[in-house]
This record gives C-alpha cells, structure tokens and sequence, in this order.
C-alpha cells in the first residue's frame, strides 16, 4: 500500500471546533463507500475543509488550484506563525506528493512530515479538496455544511452527521484501491514528503492555471479571485409559467410562440420573480400591479429581465424602441392607403393627401403638422392656455393630458377624412390599411410589453401621453375609429438605463404609474462568470474570472474618475471574452473591445491600461528579430 493511512487520519488527536466538546468521535453515519454503519470524525480533515471554506467565501489566508488538471496545488496557512504556510503539490494521477514548510518572510523552506508525531497532514487533505469534491456525496455534505457554518451551526446534530460524511467518504476513498472513486496519494511509514524546492518555485512549474479558492502568493501572485457559484439558483422548470394571471385564458398558437423560452445558461434574477410574484398575487384586486420599471446600467440584463418575466408570467412578449425623436403618434401606430388613386370627394382634403405624401404618409405626427396643432412643449408650458385654444373653453386647471386628449381626437378625426372615399369612387373597392404597434396589440391583447429606452426621448412630455394607458382602466382612440380598452392581463415593462449619455430623467408622473421600480444593479462576479462562460462557451473559469475583475475595476475607475464617453460592462466583457479565445491574447484583446469602448480619451485609456488592465494582464513579450 502506497499511503500510510496512521499517518493521514489520526485519530489521536484532538478535534478542532466546533467539534472539540463531543464525547466520542463515532457518529452513526456512513459513507456509500463503507460497508458498515459508522464513521469517525478526523481533525485533520475537519482542518481541511473548514480552511477551504475560509479560502473560498471569506477571504481567508491560503489557496487552491489545479495545475493544467493534472496536478493539485496549495498554499495551506500554518497557524504556527504569520509567515508560514504549508505548500503542497500532488499528481492526482501517480498519486506522489511534494511538501514543504513554507516562511514568506525568510523566503526559506523545510521539510513536510506528515507523522502520528508530526504535521497532522491538513495541508495534504487541503490540497486534495477539488478531488474530493468532485465525488457528489462529499460535495453535497460540503454544501450542508457549510450552510451550517455560515448560519452559527443552527442544527449541530446535522453538522456533526454532514462533517462525519465528509470525514468517511474521503478514508473509504484513500484507502480502498477498489473503490470507483479511489485517490491515490503516496505517504509511507515515515512521512517524509519530497521538498518544494526555491527553484521549482522561481520557475513557476507549479503555478496555478486554475483557481478553486484562495488567493495564490508564493507559488503565483494570482490576485484575488474568488470562484463561487451563483447562490439561490432558481430553476427555470420552477419558473417558467409559473406565475400565469389567468389559469383559464388559453393562448393561441401563434401567440404561445410569443412567449420566451429562457436558454439553459440564463440565471434568473431576483427582481424577475418579484415582479411576477406582485403581478399574480395582486390580480383581480381593484389596483393590480401591471406597470413596472427596470432601472440600470447597461448590459445588466434587463431587456433579458423583461423576457424572463414574460416567461414567468406565461405571456408573449413585445417591445418598443424609443429614441430621441420618439413622438406620442409613434407609439399608437400609422395610416397607410392601399392605392393613391381615390379621391376624398373634397379637393382640399385631396390637396392635404398630396403635401402629407412628401411629408411621408398619413401619420399621427405628420397630420398634427399639417393642422399646426401644439406640440408637447407648448402642453407642459401652458396647459390652461393650449386647452382654451383648442376648444374654446376656459379651464384653469387643465392639465397636458387633458390637452393631448383633445389633441388626438382632431388629428384622429382628420385622418379618418383623409382616408374616406367619396361616394362616386367607393365601387372600386380602395381602402386604407392601419398598422398598429406592437404596443398598442399588447395591450390590446393582454400581452408583455418592454418600452426601451424611454429616457432617450427629447420631447419630455411623450410618455406622459401614455398615461391614459398606464391606468388599469386606460382606453385610447385609433384612427380606426376604434376605442381600445386596455386588456386586465396587460403588463408593461419599462427599461431604462442610467449610465449613458443623452439619458434624461422619468416624467415623475410616468414613474408614479409604475407599479414597482427595480434598480438592476451589475450582477455579483460569479453570476457575470457564469454568464459569459455560458454565452461564449469559454471553458478556462479562472481567466474569465480575472477578466470580470478587470470589468467590475474599470467601472469603478471610469466612475471615480468622472469617464462618461464611453461604457464598460457585460457587453464590453462578453466581446473581450470571444476575441481572447479568437486570438489567444487577453491583453491585446482588451485594446479593442473594453478599452477603447470605456473612452474616446487618449489619455484616459492609457490611464486604465496601466492602472487596471497590465498588473492581471501584462502584454506578451515579442522575441527580438535579426
């Protein structure tokens, strides 16, 4: 036998906390590895995992990793002294293993003996931890401990029973050579382990190429990193459809393709299911929750947000793009004539088709210029002047969408002449085709519907025209004729973001018709990670690891530092990720797509390389040529 199991679990020894007041080490547990019915609990795995723990979700001193995914690697910190760590190297394949005693301060090494009389053999337990938890029986007693921990050891019996798993699994695993899962590791009698030697350190043989826990200071400088997964995952087969406001509404075939299927990478955010959460529980009250507003930096995911709560909810999804010339007609839809070859009847009516012809059609906007009614402007300024103006009556608290209203009602009027037939003409058969929105058929419908970007408008009364519609009750005229009622199911989603130029403020009595207002703030590392190693299929953890990091610091730079020319986040990051693995080069890579996309400033961007991007990232070194 190729492992001295006396020498790795020692049972002799003292337990460490919070086990240390137990009366016997047995526990009436067993590993699926282990024929009997108890397991004994073992300090120096105990040590193990409570120093992974540390390494992996509170920052503490130490590390591991993987070396190519041959060989595991740790810097485990001795508790005998500041600067002494024990550092261990082990082929998982051969099973030999290199040790040595470790002070950074000296910069010296001794030798590792892993001895009943000795080092209780932690560090080599500790560097075995992405072995061990590879196995889904150590892996899941992992986790319920470490809630364990996290919550103060609420429930000790399970701690105890979850530690004592853990402690089973990783002996039955070591020592029997027949086990599926065996490790291999060569200890013998002695415990003498070879040395990690100055010069195997100076010449970085045994740096890390991935990051499981910790920070690396002696055998690499890797900066912290650390690698977690996403917590409280929800899954989408408990998500999806499982918040439909109307159990008995049966959707269409056409209209059930609407809906979203979320992809399989996607983590659901907590404010999706929020926002479903109030949408379903307040249905059929006198206010139900329909209007909800996603507020955030760019590339924070919340046009994916709105598509995941369209999925939740059951409903097919729509949008509408704003942009700076946006106009309350855009939202409503267009008149469109099916031939210009009928005649109205009246030649004035004919004369104004004509000049709304090289004005671009028959349109919401382009008629209300032709009838010099006023605009949103003129509204906000003068509401009492306007109404009076418009009809003839005198009202001092008129308010602009009392205006609009009357507004919208002589432009619809308008266009319903413009496009009638005269009687001699209507035996041709010509009629005229409305083309609405997929805002309005939302609403229609009782669909989703994302508004983007609406902070972009110029005109700061245009969403404010809209209110009528925000209104549970809302109803509005086409040029139809047709008054449309805003169906119960309806939901609307506005998006906005807060970062780019040329963002302008909500109109207060817009964000008072919301619902909810959610502020997407830039998910946490390891979302971000996850994210962009499922969309662009990268495989190495810990260098898109790094590149978040690079990400998340030249937000703060660009913040502090008053940089607004450009953005910098998950789109920025995802390009970068997708050239890297193009060229191979994530210095030469970052050029191009995060750095010259956070400003246009030659100087900034020399700034942030050198202060953000070279000390993870230095640029490769080019061979002298003849």
């Amino acid at each position: 036998m190729s492992v001295s199991i006396a020498n790795l679990f020692n049972y002799s020894r003292a337990l460490p906390e919070p086990f240390d007041s137990l009366t016997s080490k047995k526990v009436k547990v067993a590993s699926k590895y282990a024929s009997g019915t108890e397991a004994t609990l073992c300090g120096s795995v105990i040590k193990a995992v409570h120093a992974f723990y540390h390494c992996a979700t509170n920052g503490g001193e130490g590390a591991v990793g993987w070396v190519e995914n041959k060989k595991c690697v740790a810097e485990y910190k001795s508790s005998m002294g500041p600067d002494l760590y024990h550092l261990v190297v082990i082929d998982v394949a051969s099973g030999s293993a290199l040790a040595s005693v470790y002070d950074k301060n000296t910069e010296t090494a001794e030798q590792y003996v892993a001895h009943a009389s000795k080092r209780d053999g932690a560090a080599l337990f500790f560097c075995l931890m992405p072995v061990l938890m590879s196995d889904d029986e150590f892996a899941d007693n992992y986790n319920a401990y470490s809630n364990q921990i996290a919550a103060g050891y609420p429930d000790m019996k399970l701690a105890t029973e979850s530690m004592a798993l853990m402690c089973d699994n990783a002996y039955r695993r070591i020592k029997d050579e027949t086990c599926a899962a065996h490790i291999k590791i060569n200890v013998d009698k002695s415990g003498n382990l070879l040395r990690v030697s100055p010069a195997q350190l100076d010449s970085g043989v045994f740096s890390p190429t991935d990051v499981v826990a910790g920070e690396f200071t002696i055998f690499a400088k890797t900066g912290r990193v650390v690698i977690s997964k996403a917590t409280n995952e929800i899954k989408h087969s408990d998500f999806e459809g499982r918040y439909v406001l109307d159990p008995s509404r049966k959707l269409s075939a056409a209209e059930q393709s609407l809906v979203p299927k979320l992809p399989e990478w996607y983590i659901i955010p907590p404010e999706a299911v929020e926002i479903c959460k109030h949408a379903q529980v307040t249905t059929g009250k006198p206010m139900q929750m329909r209007n909800f507003l996603l507020r955030g930096p760019a590339g924070t995911g919340k046009t994916m947000g709105a598509k995941a709560i369209a999925a939740g909810l059951g409903l097919p999804y729509m949008k509408y793009t704003c942009s700076a010339g946006t106009e309350i007609f855009d939202f409503i839809g267009s008149v469109f004539p099916e031939t210009d070859s009928f005649s109205t009847g009246d030649a004035e009516l004919d004369r104004e088709r004509e000049m709304l012809k090289t004005m671009g059609g028959i349109n919401y906007e382009n008629v209300s210029k032709l009838m010099q009614l006023p605009d949103l402007d003129d509204m906000d300024y003068d509401p009492a002047g306007v109404y009076h103006a418009l009809t003839g009556e005198e009202k001092p608290d008129a308010t602009t969408q009392e205006c609009l209203a009357v507004v919208l009602d002589k432009v619809t009027e308008k266009v319903r002449a413009l496009t009638a037939h005269s009687d001699q003409h209507q035996s041709t058969g010509q009629t005229y085709t409305y083309v609405e929105t997929d805002f309005i058929k939302a609403l229609k419908n009782g669909y989703l519907v994302e508004i983007q970007e609406p902070s972009t408008i110029m005109q700061p009364g245009v969403l404010v025209g809209l209110n009528s519609l925000l209104e549970q009750d809302g109803t509005i005229t086409l040029p139809t004729g047709e008054i449309i009622k805003r169906h119960p199911d309806a939901v609307v989603i506005v998006t906005t973001n807060v970062s780019y130029e040329g963002c302008r403020g909500m109109n207060q009595s817009v964000t008072d018709r919301m619902s909810l207002v959610k502020d997407v703030e830039v998910p946490p590392p390891e979302v971000m990670v996850q994210r962009v190693m499922a969309v662009t299929g990268a495989t190495d953890e810990y260098q898109v690891s790094q590149m978040v990091q690079v990400v998340n610091d030249m937000t703060d730079y660009c913040r502090k530092n008053s940089i607004t020319d450009g953005s910098c986040g998950m789109r920025s990051l995802i390009d970068w990720v997708i050239s890297t693995e193009i060229s191979g080069d994530p210095y030469e890579s970052a050029l191009y797509t995060i750095i010259s996309k956070a400003t246009a400033d030659e100087e900034d961007r020399e700034a942030l390389i050198s202060t953000i991007l070279e000390p993870i990232f230095a640029p490769k070194r080019k061979s002298a040529t003849a």
